[in-house]
């Protein structure tokens, strides 16, 4: 056991590197699913305490503690962190890095150098977009879609941030490209597709979204780089461009990106509820090939976005229908965890209340989302506080709550030390009340009237606003105790076992933390993943 901890909680690597570049010199997945995790919760922290900023300024009415200008500069830094450099990236960078191989029974991923290329593309991003922050002429105040014609005519510090965000692409692209070529490679003998745990499943349909889908905006950002520098006419109309281009060329990628974000927090939530449950999960196909059918009519919803911006009635109702459309597939993997979850021996542990508050903040955001799809509703709460609050939901509600489960999850197999669960419990219930405190005010306002971006707002918005900030420093300190308790777990906590949860994949099987190449002998697989005695 003392050999296996040596490989992750050591200085120390296999090729007698130390210190930091013991770390940052690593092809191992599960060192790289580390640097990725220290990464992604820093930037994380540092775009919740710009959204903390915001709401203390949205608190009351009129300028409080910023003026506009600024409040644009953290909108938009606040957006790029979250989505770009969090978001995205999350759960497949950190999890999928570290359990995809493990989980199909493969040593590593199938391209280890370009694994770690990957991570210093994406810190290189990152350090791109921060620099665009304080460089030059200002943070850029265009909000994160860098909508035309505000992203061609700013005069702060566009390109910079657009670079990053292009940069950060192809990070993702290559991800997406590894574990794609690791699934269909690397699989250990026996282990057909239908064999595969949901959690590999959701990562293979989220990488081809990756592949195809973020070439457009990378192709799309280097536009607005050409338009500026050169004066070439894409979407200014004055040099024959047209600015609903680029919202078209946007959403064909960040609607799909949603999938990117949503598609692994859902393999999580599936892994997490039958351990708990102790039974097989329901509809084991449903789920996985609706994996597939998410990322495949994802492509197609993106003029959902664009209802109130100019298109044919023929094209809105099309988009609307498809939109109906893709809510089946998520629909369906509901249906299949709460089936799962039916006459099962639930054993409510920490990772458990996470995936339970996901199904019910999830179930939010997608009903509210029909709101959104549909033409009738949608032109009355479209660019409201109502979509910021729906996007909330889907997004932090999913993909976020869904993190908190993966950690709680897996950070005993991570670092073989167990957290106070205690601690962890009071915290998931902080952070629950708090989330809910923030955003669902935002639902009743944007019905209301509130336009979303707004530095200022009428006092008939108030109370909402003020609930909201109110919210948000619940929320904050759920997490901060949330962060404590697992740190000072990683000294303090007890010894983890090789299996703490009962579960029945492979990661369980292996040592705690797993070795270097993960197995002494490559396993052969004869059962459904999901097999309990």
């Amino acid at each position: 056991m003392e050999t296996q901890k040596s490989h992750l909680n050591y200085i120390e690597d296999t090729q007698g590197r130390k210190g930091i570049f013991a770390w940052i010199l690593s092809t191992d997945h599960k060192r790289i699913g580390i640097l990725y995790l220290i990464s992604i919760t820093t930037f994380f922290l540092v775009g919740g305490l710009l959204g903390g900023l915001m709401r203390l300024e949205l608190a009351a009415p009129g300028e409080t503690v910023m003026d506009a200008q600024t409040y644009n500069g953290l909108f938009t830094v606040h957006g790029i962190i979250m989505i770009f450099m969090v978001v995205i990236p999350g759960l497949g960078a950190v999890f999928g890095n570290f359990f995809l191989p493990i989980m199909i029974g493969a040593r590593d991923v199938a391209f280890p150098k370009l694994n770690l290329f990957s991570w210093y593309l994406y810190m290189t991003g990152a350090l791109l977009a921060v620099y665009s922050q304080f460089a030059g002429t200002g943070a850029p105040d265009t909000g994160w879609t860098f909508y035309a014609p505000y992203s061609t005519d700013s005069s702060t510090n566009v390109i910079p941030a657009v670079f990053a965000a292009f940069v950060l692409g192809f990070s993702s692209i290559l991800t997406g490209l590894n574990f794609i070529v690791t699934i269909h490679r690397m699989r250990a003998p026996g282990m057909t597709w239908f064999r595969m745990p949901l959690f590999p499943w959701s990562l293979y349909a989220t990488a081809w979204i990756q592949v195809l889908a973020t070439p457009i905006v990378g192709i799309t950002l280097m536009m607005i780089v050409a338009e500026r520098w050169f004066q070439i006419g894409f979407f200014d109309p004055a040099l024959g461009g047209d600015p609903i281009l680029y919202q078209h060329l946007f959403w064909i990628y960040s609607h799909p990106a949603v999938y990117i974000m949503i598609l692994p927090a859902m393999g999580v939530i599936s892994e997490i509820i039958p351990t708990f449950v102790k039974k097989a999960v329901f509809g084991y196909k449903a789920i996985a090939l609706s994996s597939i059918a998410i990322a495949g009519v994802g492509y197609f919803v993106w003029g959902h976005h664009m209802y109130t911006s100019g298109m044919s009635g023929t094209a809105r109702w099309f988009f609307s229908f498809l939109t109906f459309i893709v809510a089946v597939p998520s629909a369906i993997k509901v249906f299949n965890w709460v089936s799962t979850m039916y006459k099962g021996s639930i054993d409510v542990r920490t990772p458990f209340l996470y995936a339970a508050s996901f199904i019910f903040l999830f179930m939010i955001g997608g009903l509210t989302g029909l709101v959104l799809g549909s033409l009738a509703s949608d032109v009355h709460v479209h660019d409201t506080a109502f979509v910021v609050a729906h996007f909330h939901y889907i997004i932090f509600g999913g993909m976020g709550f869904s993190f908190f489960a993966a950690i709680h999850y897996w950070w005993p197999k991570m670092f073989g030390k167990m957290y106070n669960e205690f601690k962890a419990n009071v915290a998931w219930l902080i952070v629950f009340i708090g989330f809910n405190v923030l955003y669902f005010p935002q639902f009743i306002i944007g019905i209301q009237g509130m336009p979303r971006r707004y530095f200022d707002y009428l006092p008939q918005f108030h109370t909402g606003h003020l609930i909201s900030s109110i919210g948000a420093a619940i929320l904050l300190t759920g997490i901060v105790m949330m962060i404590v308790n697992l740190m000072k777990s990683r000294k303090n906590g007890n010894p983890a076992g090789i299996n703490p949860w009962g579960g029945v994949t492979l990661e369980w099987t292996v040592p705690t933390p797993p070795p270097v190449e993960n197995f002494d002998e490559i396993p052969t697989i004869t059962e459904h993943p999901y097999t309990f005695d």
